[in-house]
């Protein structure tokens, strides 16, 4: 299946992969549990620093996708494996072009982990996931909106699938302050998280703050 898949690729987007295979092996995550690395791009080392001249090897993880299917009734192998061989193809891509936006998305995703574990994170993370519009941010099922204020308001109105919403902030929240907001007509598959925070300063490349997250409730305006 990874074979046809292989081909279906442009020639161009292959240049400088010397092998495409399937090995038997489950990768799990170092820490976190019910997470595995489906597909890894392996750099080949080469005397020649040129960005043409970068070789890869992808690996895709027949362990890990038979661990992650145990854990879903409809996980789908075609859907999995395309997803993953693509992922680890624009990482050879970037590394040929010396853009490092995978890499990137790749730390917010490990970020967005950790942020669901209740473990430390970078409060900027999203803004290196996807965006489909201004001041939306995507990570996997997870819609992130932005917004940056003075100070923490008592409530706050955002946009959500053509519609105005309001959410009323926790008394004493401090920003940065993510909340999961519910309530919303048409919700992503994963959180919808309202994100207030102060414009970036020059402290902010200093120090690390402690991010609060809190559960809100939306009500919907104008109905």
């Amino acid at each position: 299946m990874v074979r046809g898949m292989a081909g279906e690729l442009p020639a161009e987007y292959l240049d400088g992969v010397a092998e495409i295979r399937v090995a038997g092996a489950t990768v799990p995550h170092p820490s976190r549990a019910d997470v595995f690395t489906l597909g890894e791009c392996i750099p080949i080392p080469t005397e020649d620093g040129e960005p043409g001249a970068v070789q890869s090897r992808i690996v895709l993880y027949h362990g890990s996708f038979v661990a992650l299917s145990r854990q879903d009734d409809e996980f789908d192998w075609r859907e999995e494996a395309w997803e993953t061989l693509a992922h680890e193809v624009r990482h050879h891509l970037e590394w040929r072009a010396r853009a490092p936006a995978l890499e990137a998305f790749d730390t917010a995703a490990e970020a967005n982990f950790a942020r669901h574990a209740g473990e430390p994170f970078d409060p900027l993370f999203y803004l290196d996931g996807e965006s489909p519009a201004e001041g939306v941010y995507q990570l996997d099922d997870d819609v992130f909106l932005d917004q940056t204020v003075r100070g923490t308001p008592a409530e706050v109105e955002f946009d959500w699938r053509g519609r105005r919403y309001q959410v009323r902030v926790p008394a004493g929240a401090q920003l940065p302050i993510f909340l999961r907001v519910a309530g919303v007509a048409d919700p992503p598959p994963g959180d919808l998280t309202l994100v207030l925070r102060r414009r970036p300063g020059l402290r902010d490349l200093f120090s690390r703050a402690r991010v609060q997250q809190h559960e809100v409730h939306a009500t919907l305006l104008g109905s």
